[in-house]
């Protein structure tokens, strides 16, 4: 049973669930309906589990479908399906039922939006991210898009009255956005460290592309450069519960992201892409902790 959760990628699949209910707090703060307490607790159990499972089914058809290439890399070849401790079959119908039981779960509890939103986010993990890594180096732009969706599963389910209204305030829009963002210099700096690891697998990840890591690093600093103006924009959509605090926080900590990772477009060194991925590593929660603290505080103050 270790081994088959071990597919899930719970690292992974816990951040995914973090940033929905982030988005389901901020959502919840946010919209005009009032909630009552048992559907509030039914709803948010609903989001964070059914995100979750959904994520898992993802992650293990993830790895269902690239355990020949895992078995080729060394920072992969470890994994449960490499090593031959869990049948692919297994994985396959645990990872379906996985993702099927949390889409239900979104559907009965948080609405059919969110569940729409979690479905495209396995669909494009699976469909069409993971097939197009050993294509093309834009796969990781691709990438971003299941990455960057959870917070707007949250944002659909913690809305009310709910339904397909709560997209069109800008509000869930700037965390996807912010997710989005986020993603590019982590995974490429992930990439840079891994580079002669993915060239085994056969993926076309950019740093492999780039031999000279001229691209690579530009690239890491032109998306953490626009990292700096998408971080305000949670503020912006919602004035009524950010302001200058988490603009603070979340400037301050980008630019201690730029920096580091204009240092590498100098040096290009591992050590330096090491320092950009734990800047990553770093940078978001910092800047989701300042979303939900000062949202809450302010929500607090306002009653």
């Amino acid at each position: 049973m270790a081994s088959l959760l071990e597919t899930t990628k719970p690292g992974i699949t816990r951040l995914v669930t973090i940033t929905s209910m982030v988005g389901f707090g901020l959502s919840w703060l946010e919209s005009p309906g009032q909630r009552a307490t048992a559907d509030l607790i039914a709803t948010g159990l609903g989001c964070a589990v059914g995100t979750a499972l959904s994520a898992s089914g993802a992650n293990a058809l993830n790895q269902v479908m690239e355990r020949f290439r895992d078995r080729e890399m060394d920072r992969t070849k470890k994994r449960p399906l490499p090593q031959d401790r869990v049948e692919p079959r297994t994985v396959l119908w645990f990872g379906l039922a996985s993702a099927l039981a949390g889409l239900a779960l979104l559907l009965a509890l948080c609405g059919p939006v969110p569940a729409l939103i979690s479905l495209w986010c396995v669909v494009s993990y699976t469909l069409i991210y993971t097939p197009s890594k050993p294509i093309t180096s834009f796969s990781t732009y691709l990438g971003t898009l299941p990455g960057a969706l959870p917070p707007l599963i949250g944002w659909s389910a913690g809305w009310q009255p709910g339904g397909a209204e709560s997209l069109a305030h800008p509000g869930g829009w700037t965390l996807f956005a912010l997710m989005t963002v986020w993603q590019l210099p982590h995974f490429f700096a992930i990439a840079w460290m891994y580079r002669d690891d993915y060239a085994k697998g056969g993926y076309r990840v950019l740093p492999v592309v780039d031999p000279s890591g001229n691209l690579t690093a530009t690239t890491i600093a032109v998306w953490t450069v626009l990292q700096l103006p998408v971080s305000v924009t949670p503020a912006l959509a919602m004035p009524g519960l950010l302001g200058w605090p988490y603009i603070v926080i979340a400037v301050l900590s980008g630019l201690g992201f730029t920096w580091l990772a204009f240092r590498l477009i100098r040096t290009r060194s591992n050590a330096d892409a090491r320092k950009v991925f734990f800047a990553s590593i770093a940078y978001l929660p910092l800047v989701m902790t300042a979303l939900v603290v000062e949202a809450a505080i302010r929500a607090m103050l306002r009653e």
